[in-house]
């Protein structure tokens, strides 16, 4: 799919992206691992036949990740995606500036993994048909012997039936962990999708309030060039004025024409500062709006956060529960086995209760 190269590496496609790197401790949070867009280049490594990530911030190696065929790359949202890197034991996450990377990186990754698959194709066949009838006799010997060894199974009407109520008691709580742990997964991608928002949009911001502080320097110095223009023209407007009333006529002509040329040239250059002006008052409006989904974004981070905390306070009311009922499946347990040894005492009573009667009337 992918050329050989006589080189080691050799890059096949490389964009730029924001890097980040899941929070070790939490497992939920993004930690940013470059300041600003980096390179994210795929390479092909010909000694190896392996495809790798790599990413590099100044002299530091950010990404370093040999793509596999069971990786997966997922888009969370319009400009960001993630996947999972098993031999570092850490999930990658990119922040693009558009939509239209995000895709191309995503195909280019369904691609590299196909590459990955085919190269290792043959030798995988041949190594999972060789562990699947090492593990397969064993395993069907002891699942034979574990048929044979097994007891019978004792039913009694009473204790089956809080047997039965137990283990559907511990079911339904396991259903529903199962579903406070889900809600509280898609809490946390949001978390997350949000915090790389947030991260975009602090960038953004950053460059914005430098351009902003340049444009207004460069008003200063513009209003005093244009206040120096000023000056100028209306020195030159009275020197044409002192020369017309002299009634000079031979070179006053050229210079009135003179000084004239250079008036347009004042006024023209006046019109263009005054439009840099207009445009730069735009810009400003520009970063105003950007505040404020700055803002919007970090009250969005905040409601999350409160979402997070609910659903945590949940999660512990679910397992305080559940372990409650798992104490109460313990005495129901105690109590049927109770149950069991005094029905096994009655039958043996009734068992000998019955030899006696047989004794009796055979004599």
């Amino acid at each position: 799919m992918f050329p050989h190269h006589r080189e080691r590496d050799q890059p096949i496609f490389s964009t730029r992206a924001h890097v980040f790197q899941i929070d070790p401790a939490t497992k939920r949070n993004w930690i940013p691992a470059s300041k600003h867009a980096v390179n994210v280049s795929f390479f092909y490594d010909a000694n190896r036949s392996v495809y790798r990530i790599i990413s590099v911030g100044g002299t530091k190696a950010i990404i370093n990740c040999t793509v596999t065929p069971s990786m997966t790359f997922t888009k969370t949202s319009q400009k960001f995606g993630q996947w999972a890197d098993s031999r570092a034991n850490t999930v990658y996450g990119l922040g693009f500036a558009t939509e239209q990377q995000l895709h191309q990186f995503s195909e280019k990754f369904k691609e590299v993994k196909d590459a990955a698959r085919l190269a290792r194709g043959k030798s995988q066949d041949k190594e999972l048909v060789n562990t699947a009838l090492t593990i397969a006799a064993p395993q069907y010997s002891q699942d034979l012997s574990d048929e044979l060894q097994s007891p019978p199974v004792m039913c009694v009407n009473g204790p089956e039936d809080k047997l039965y109520r137990s283990q559907s008691a511990d079911i339904t709580l396991s259903s529903e962990k199962e579903r406070i742990k889900k809600m509280l997964s898609e809490g946390s991608i949001c978390d997350m999708n949000l915090e790389a928002e947030l991260f975009g949009l602090q960038d953004s911001n950053s460059k914005l309030v430098a351009a902003l502080h340049e444009a207004n320097a460069n008003v200063e110095q513009w209003k005093k060039q244009l206040a120096a223009y000023q000056e100028e023209t209306e020195r030159l407007r009275e020197q044409v004025a002192d020369l017309e009333a002299h009634g000079a006529q031979g070179p006053s002509d050229l210079l009135k024409d003179e000084l004239t040329q250079s008036l347009e040239e004042l006024e023209a250059l006046l019109k263009a500062k005054d439009e840099e002006i207009h445009i730069l008052q735009s810009k400003k409006a520009e970063y105003h709006e950007m505040e404020h989904a700055r803002d919007e974004a970090i009250r969005r981070f905040r409601e999350m956060e409160m979402r997070n905390a609910e659903l945590e306070r949940r999660i512990q009311n679910t397992e305080q529960n559940l372990s409650n009922s798992l104490e109460e499946r313990d005495r129901m347990d105690t109590e049927i086995q109770r149950a069991i040894e005094i029905l096994d005492i009655k039958i043996f009573d009734l068992n000998d209760l019955r030899q006696s009667l047989v004794k009796l009337l055979e004599k």
